[in-house]
Parts: structure tokens; C-alpha cells; sequence
């Protein structure tokens, strides 16, 4: 009783959690000012579905879209690829890819420069899918790739192994996890669900390790 009142305490006070994601999130990261990509790769996860409606809204991870829609109007890509199908296990006609390529017309940015892969479910899909569509659009590597900070590593990994050469850009951070204060040493609810991403995380890093 003792010794479980004490796991409960650790991963349910932000301390640990704090700890880990400060090595784990990857870093801040700075590209060449002077270098102009051909595309930069915004991964999906950032646009749910309201049920029932198949419209979209942008949820807590949408700093990635926002990165990805800065980079290329400040000249750093001359493309942006948005990818995300439908991950349910039943899906119906949201494609997240297509919707975000709506709300992108709303910016005003041209659709010559906007292109979607909208069928992929997975990280892995999303590295196999936009490889094809990168031949196809004969567009140069390196990429710049943008994704949460917690899901970077796993990220690279899987698009290194997939043939894919990227340039790294972090978005959507969880916060300075090295900071303690009073706060982190008291418990918290919320705390145990950030450990349930940390935990996919780190067993999808683990597959994408092990696949061929």
C-alpha cells in the first residue's frame, strides 16, 4: 500500500513529468535564414472532427499549422504539405488534410503552393505517403518538418528510415518541464494523462525502431 501510494504520488505530482519532457521534447530549433526549402511537411494531429458534422476545428496542437503557414509566408518554403487522413477506427468523409487545405484558402495563399496527402492514419503513413507525393511534385530535398515537440523524435525516426531527408522544426511546446516550482510538487490529475502521450510515444519510438 505504501509502495503503491508512492508510484501514485511520482507520476501524478508534474515533478517527474516536468523532468522527462525537458529531455525528451526536442529543442528549440534555428534554420539557415538564408536558405529557401522547396517544401516544408506540417504532420497532422493539430484538426479534430466534430462529430456528426465532418467539419474540423483546430485543437491544443495547432501551433503546428501556425509554424508551418509562417514558414512559408515568410519566404523559408515554397510549398507546404499538409498531411492527416482519418484515424478512426470507423471513419467517415473527415479528412483533416482537406479540411486544414480549406482554412488555408482563407489566408489567401495560392493552392498551387498548398498540397495535401489526406489518407494516412499514422506517423508511418504519413512518411510513406508523402514520399510518393514528393517525387511526384519533383520537389528537392531537404524538407523542413513540423510537428509537436514530444512527437519530433519518434518523427525523424520514422521519416529517416522511410528515405525521407528532413530538417527538423519543433512546434506546440509542452513548456520549460525543467522549472520547479511549488506547483510541481503537488498532484495532479492532468499530470497522468501527459504521462499516457509520453507512453505512446515512447512505445510507437520503439516500433518505428524495430520496423523494417
Amino acid at each position: 500500500m505504501v509502495i503503491d501510494a508512492i508510484v501514485l504520488y511520482l507520476f501524478s505530482a508534474p515533478l517527474l513529468l516536468g523532468q522527462f519532457q525537458h529531455l525528451w521534447d526536442y529543442d528549440r530549433t534555428s534554420i539557415n535564414t538564408s536558405t529557401s526549402y522547396s517544401c516544408v511537411i506540417v504532420l497532422g494531429g493539430y484538426a479534430s472532427e466534430n462529430k456528426g458534422t465532418q467539419q474540423g476545428y483546430f485543437n491544443s496542437a495547432a501551433d503546428r499549422f501556425i509554424q508551418g503557414i509562417e514558414l512559408y509566408t515568410t519566404g523559408k518554403a515554397k510549398h507546404i504539405l499538409l498531411t492527416g487522413g482519418n484515424s478512426s477506427i470507423m471513419p467517415d468523409g473527415f479528412r483533416e488534410a482537406t479540411w486544414v487545405s480549406n482554412e488555408v484558402k482563407k489566408l489567401n495563399i495560392p493552392d498551387s503552393a498548398v498540397i495535401q496527402e489526406n489518407q494516412s492514419r499514422n506517423t508511418l503513413e504519413d512518411a510513406s505517403f508523402s514520399k510518393k507525393i514528393l517525387e511526384q511534385q519533383h520537389l528537392t530535398p531537404p524538407y523542413l518538418l513540423v510537428t509537436s515537440a514530444f512527437h519530433m523524435r519518434r518523427a525523424l525516426l520514422i521519416f529517416k528510415k522511410a528515405g525521407i531527408n528532413v530538417v527538423p522544426y519543433p512546434a506546440a511546446f509542452s513548456g520549460d518541464g525543467s522549472h520547479v516550482s511549488i506547483d510541481s510538487f503537488i498532484p495532479d490529475g492532468g499530470t497522468l494523462s501527459g504521462w499516457g502521450t509520453y507512453t505512446k510515444e515512447l512505445v510507437g519510438y520503439v516500433v518505428a525502431w524495430l520496423h523494417k
